[in-house]
């Protein structure tokens, strides 16, 4: 059996438990079920929608193209039965599976790294424990199929190896796709392509993001970029964790997956986005914070409640809120960041 299709098996499997208490995607909701419940009951009349067309737009193509009605169907969302081949088309991914055939198993049969095993099992128990899909137990559905993705990442990208916070990418993946070689690909897409230097050892390219934040910050909420810059190296302490999870754990799920949406096709100014969103909506609490202690929990605060419950609106406010920003925008502040980020780090003993 393949690994793709065990994937996909192991899918059927966990689809069959899912309970009452848990969300489309495994996660229990116990504080927020009710909230969530109501925001799905009025989300669902705009699914239903979108559904019909996207299912209209790709009625009889064998790809998805990249134009200005695919880029506006995306930021509105896509449609779960419609999601693992929109990311896999949009982000290249399936591009790359059909010029590699055979090579996401030829990856899981190459001699073992021991250490790299040892490092992906340490945090095995830690990805979603709120998940029934994830559960370590017996009927554990896919904790095997995680264990391949990132295994295979490993031995597939030396350098990188495997990092924490890859494992909630993974899962993620493999609960939208149910399948391991697309879930393989896509993190490829996202790590190689769409987020180089994250998760390498140095992550640079994690820190120069943090700097870069604060730069559009100062230009876009002086009030809070004066307020951070009383307190150096504030930005790692309240957004690494954004950024390095691509807001999983940080954010509602739906919104998180539409965030996603959009990050494959538009790639990483989508992360600013979303962070620049929640700063100038939470302005007002941000400026009355005291402390360094009161700045981290106030940034903990403004990614819960309603705002960020309800994604469709919260998407077209990400699309709105921060005015323009371009790649070439962030090109730039990233050449500028950088040098002042190996500066810094070529002073340390």
């Amino acid at each position: 059996m393949s690994h793709a299709m065990e994937g996909e098996m192991n899918g059927n499997v966990c689809e069959a438990v899912a309970s009452d208490r848990t969300d489309p995607y495994g996660f229990e909701r116990p504080q927020d079920f009710d909230s969530y419940k109501e925001m799905m009951n009025e989300y669902v009349v705009v699914l239903n929608r979108r559904s019909m067309r996207w299912s209209k737009l790709l009625q009889g193509k064998a790809n998805v193209e990249r134009n200005v009605t695919v880029k506006r169907y995306v930021r509105k969302g896509v449609p779960h039965e419609h999601r693992a081949r929109i990311w896999m088309e949009i982000s290249g991914a399936q591009e790359q599976l059909e010029r590699h055939p055979g090579y996401y198993q030829s990856l899981l049969a190459v001699e073992r790294d021991t250490r790299l095993e040892e490092t992906i099992n340490a945090d095995m128990h830690r990805t979603f424990p709120d998940n029934i899909f994830f559960k370590n137990n017996a009927e554990s559905c896919l904790q095997g199929s995680l264990y391949n993705v990132l295994l295979a990442y490993g031995h597939h990208n030396k350098e990188v190896g495997y990092c924490q916070g890859m494992n909630f990418i993974a899962g993620y993946l493999i609960i939208i796709t149910k399948d391991e070689e697309k879930s393989f690909w896509l993190m490829d897409a996202l790590l190689g392509k769409i987020l180089p230097d994250y998760y390498s050892p140095a992550m640079l390219g994690l820190k120069v993001d943090q700097e870069v934040l604060g730069e559009l910050v100062k230009a876009k909420a002086p009030a809070v970029g004066q307020l951070m810059a009383q307190y150096p190296g504030i930005w790692t302490l309240v957004v690494s964790r954004w950024f390095i999870c691509l807001y999983i754990d940080i954010l509602p799920i739906e919104t998180v997956l539409r965030i996603w949406d959009c990050l494959l096709y538009e790639g990483s100014k989508v992360l600013f986005r979303v962070a620049l969103t929640l700063i100038r909506h939470h302005q007002p609490e941000i400026l009355r914070a005291r402390s360094l202690p009161d700045v981290c929990e106030c940034f903990k605060q403004i990614t819960r409640g309603a705002f960020t419950m309800d994604c469709h609106t919260f998407m077209q406010k990400i699309f709105a809120e921060p005015g323009s920003l371009s790649m070439a925008t962030i090109s730039k502040l990233r050449e500028t960041c950088r040098q002042r980020v190996m500066e810094e780090e070529s002073r340390r003993p």
